[in-house]
C-alpha cells in the first residue's frame, strides 16, 4: 500500500524485503485448507507482519531499542520457518 509520506525506515533494504515477505506469506495463505484459517495461516501472516513491523518501529532507536526490536523480527523470522 502506498503512502502519501515517506519515512526514513521505508529506505532500508531490509524493511523492503521483510514487507515484499508478508505479502508473499499473505498470497501463499490464501491457498491453505479452510480448517487452517484461524490456526497456521493465521499465525504465519502475524508472524510475517510483525518482521516488517519490528524494524520500522526500531527506526531510529537507541542501541538496546534496536537490539530488542531486532530480536523480535529475528524471532517472528524463525517462527514463519517453522510454519512453513
Amino acid at each position: 500500500m502506498e503512502s502519501e509520506y515517506h519515512f526514513k525506515f521505508e529506505d532500508l533494504l531490509v524493511y523492503q524485503k521483510a514487507m515484499d515477505f508478508a505479502e508473499f506469506v499473505d498470497a501463499l495463505t490464501k491457498g491453505f485448507p479452510p480448517r487452517e484459517l484461524y490456526a497456521l495461516s493465521s499465525q504465519f501472516r502475524r508472524a510475517s507482519d510483525s518482521i516488517g513491523l519490528n524494524i520500522a518501529e526500531d527506526y531510529p532507536g537507541s542501541d538496546a531499542q534496536s537490539v530488542k526490536h531486532i530480536n523480535h523480527a529475528i524471532h517472528s523470522s524463525n517462527e514463519c520457518i517453522s510454519a512453513n
